[in-house]
């Protein structure tokens, strides 16, 4: 059938089973009134006598060629999906059929759901047409000298510094050498992901990592469109695309750091399984950066235009051989191809449909956007004027591209919040949900009408919600995790479904170790299947599962939609929804509430923040050495028991590896938390960052009424962590240690 369909279209000459109907247009039809495909018409050649179970195997036979329809690279419908054009000879509701096809497949008594995970993406990695053939006069690469630079040391999430820094000569260079040293052998005739979230001087990065990149050995450079690939998708690309042939990728990012010239640029290497690279690759990385001497590098390569998919291909003058490629892609296809294997788009497009429904989204200027574009307005039908600042911009709008209360200003004030988190009068006509994303796309924040979800409740309402998830729910949720930080909410899930959870430190980087333990990326299978599934999640607004390896801001938002739309399966178009405020205080009323908040002190001197680490240090000995503990509390308020103050570490459970220095704890009797901890996200200075955490259960311990508990489990955030502010900001002396009054930022 599927080579029949491939064949040219001439008419035969006799008619036979299955042969196409000569027809005037070459285009594949692909319209709702034809249910199967169009070689279907034809059962009616078939003799009657045909046994049921033959009938069966037709079906089944015409349904596979239905779907290879719409998943061959050269098929005229994704041909029309590469230029941008949707009507496919007037049917303008093309995607509407792909999103069908993924609720098809998400169903669990569905055939599609058997088939391989390349099964649906749009192109499944397949090169792009259009070849620009470059003949390089110069093209053996050049060793040049250098010194080292201090400071190369890779924080959380890569290496962070101010544009003026990295700009300097030979400072990039050195560091991507170091990187491609660490890599090794297994970079020699490879595939390499460079792209960026668009921040300024990320296309001069790139091109300068190309020439690189065929200095020392790679056969090929995948490069998003413009130079974009947000963090998500360029996990996706190294995981998926052509099945994973990537060897890893450079993502230039500072994440939700500014950008501009006089601000910030970041880049960090992922490995082969899409996700950050471990410490022991980072530490490996900053001991090269402290003695290296050379670089290689071939300048003959010729820039190569980012605007336009396509692929470069250099030649050595004289040679029909190509020894370098440089392929623009899409840095939509690929993600949106695993995305509608996740979700049931269906679901969320009955969701929008509806009357009471209503949806903002903000980029703010950052990689989100044409994402946003392609998910929200494309493939979910969402109005374009529901999406705010989605045009990628160097500089992020003059912006801070960070989605918290603080500076997503405009999206909170649109669902009628102030920037404590406290109603606004419009909050009655604000939309139903909100939500924004970071420069580079992985975090997110989610916003009800007039209601602020925190990171640690959003991982948790997920959680709680994984079988309405048709990826999870299919495969089966094996683990939970999150950073030490992050509030407990996830805990109470973990214990209420039977799972583990893990407490790691804070980078996503930790989380790779356990997924990656129950995923055989080497096994087809394993990837076709999803392998076992965990959720993690940081109070840093970062939020994802193992469908990548990195944290994944769009995918955090599907996951509220289809949560919003299982709420709402049955309402009336007359009725009012179910919100996500109701949906926040029926996870408090089943689980309890933890009241958390985050204050910042950003670009603090970074010697004082170091003292105050170690004057704090000092005082968890000597708490030691009095005795005190579990069996001694030391009350230092009223209710506030002291029972552990400790240094965080953390044993990795799969390899072995042991992070020390990861945070001073204060942890009291009734549960409550204080964190102190230095954040590794910065560019200049230090960033002191101080966590609050008090749980209140979901019935009160005297037996009080329903309404006093829904009372308690109500109280502003403010109010709740009061005394234990208070006790935290007491006991680390910020002012006489930091010079800080106030934070910079409170989440």
């Amino acid at each position: 059938v599927v080579a029949e369909r491939r064949a040219p279209r001439h008419p035969p000459s006799t008619p036979t089973p299955l042969s196409p109907s000569p027809r005037p247009s070459r285009r594949w039809h692909c319209r709702r009134n034809r249910s199967l495909c169009r070689f279907s018409r034809h059962r009616h050649l078939l003799s009657p006598s045909l046994n049921r179970w033959k009938m069966v195997l037709l079906r089944v036979a015409c349904t596979i060629a239905y779907v290879s329809a719409l998943v061959d690279p050269q098929a005229p419908m994704l041909q029309a999906r590469r230029q941008g054009r949707f009507d496919m000879e007037g049917d303008s509701n093309v995607l509407e059929q792909l999103g069908s096809l993924s609720s098809q497949f998400n169903c669990a008594s569905s055939p599609l759901r058997h088939l391989p995970s390349s099964a649906l993406h749009l192109r499944g990695g397949q090169s792009a047409p259009q070849v620009y053939k470059h003949v390089v006069a110069a093209s053996e690469a050049e060793e040049q000298l250098t010194t080292p630079f201090e400071g190369q040391k890779p924080g959380t999430s890569g290496l962070r510094k101010r544009v003026a820094e990295v700009s300097r000569a030979h400072y990039l260079e050195n560091f991507v050498q170091c990187v491609f040293d660490e890599v090794g052998e297994a970079l020699r005739g490879a595939t390499l992901v460079v792209s960026g979230d668009g921040r300024f001087h990320n296309a001069e990065a790139i091109q300068t990592i190309c020439q690189m990149a065929a200095a020392n050995g790679a056969r090929r450079v995948w490069v998003g469109t413009d130079g974009l690939l947000s963090t998500p998708s360029a996990s996706a690309v190294i995981r998926e695309r052509e099945g994973g042939k990537a060897v890893g990728g450079i993502v230039l990012t500072a994440s939700h750091n500014p950008g501009g010239p006089d601000k910030d640029f970041g880049i960090k290497y992922n490995v082969q399984n899409g996700g950050p690279a471990p410490e022991t690759f980072t530490s490996a990385v900053h001991a090269r950066t402290c003695e290296i001497s050379r670089y290689c590098i071939c300048r003959g390569l010729p820039q190569v235009d980012l605007s336009k998919e396509g692929r470069h291909v250099f030649l050595k003058k004289g040679s029909d051989v190509p020894f370098f490629e440089v392929e623009i892609i899409s840095p939509v296809e690929d993600y949106l191809a695993l995305l509608l294997r996740l979700f049931d788009f269906a679901a969320m497009r009955a969701l929008l449909a509806h009357p009471s429904m209503s949806f903002a989204f903000d980029a703010m200027h950052g990689v989100a956007g044409p994402y946003a574009r392609a998910v929200f307005e494309e493939a979910l039908g969402v109005d374009g004027g529901c999406l705010r600042n989605c045009e990628p911009k160097t500089d992020f709008g003059g912006g801070h591209p960070d989605p918290n209360l603080t500076y997503a200003t405009e999206l909170v004030k649109l669902m009628g919040l102030n920037a404590d988190g406290s109603k606004t009068a419009d909050a009655p006509s604000a939309p139903v949900l909100g939500a924004a994303a970071d420069g580079d796309a992985d975090r997110n924040m989610i916003l009800g009408r007039g209601c602020f979800v925190t990171p640690s409740d959003s991982v948790a309402i997920i959680a709680a919600h994984a079988h309405v998830l048709p990826w999870l729910a299919h495969g089966g949720l094996k683990a939970l995790a999150r950073s030490m930080p992050t509030s407990g909410a996830l805990d109470r899930v973990a214990q209420a479904l039977g799972l583990p959870l893990f407490e790691t430190p804070t980078g996503w980087k930790f989380f790779g170790n356990l997924m990656d333990a129950t995923v055989p990326l080497s096994t087809a299978s394993a990837r076709a299947t999803g392998g076992s599934h965990v959720i993690c999640g940081e109070e840093s607004f970062g939020t994802g599962s193992s469908h990548i390896r990195e944290k994944d801001g769009l995918w955090a938002v599907l996951c509220w939609l289809s949560i919003l739309a299982h709420h709402n399966r049955e309402t009336p178009h007359s009725a009012p929804l179910v919100g996500v405020e109701q949906i926040l205080r029926q996870h408090w009323r089943q689980f309890g509430r933890n009241f958390y908040s985050r204050y910042d002190y950003e670009e603090v001197d970074a010697g004082r923040a170091a003292a105050m680490m170690s004057r704090l240090s000092g005082m968890a000995k000597l708490f030691e050495v009095a005795g005190f503990g579990a069996d001694k509390p030391l009350t230092l308020a009223p209710g506030y028991d002291l029972v552990l103050m400790d240094d965080f570490s953390y044993c990795d459970p799969v390899d072995g590896s042991v992070a020390l220095g990861q945070g001073k704890r204060l942890l009291f009797a009734d549960g409550s938390r204080v964190v102190f901890r230095l954040s590794g996200t910065g560019s200049v200075g230090a960033t002191v960052r101080v966590y609050f955490e008090k749980y209140q259960p979901p019935s009160r311990a005297d037996g009080g009424a329903d309404a006093d508990c829904d009372a308690q489990l109500t109280v502003s955030t403010s109010e709740a962590l009061a005394p234990l502010v208070a006790i935290g900001l007491d006991l680390a002396d910020l002012r006489a240690n930091i010079g800080r009054d106030s934070p910079t930022v409170i989440t």
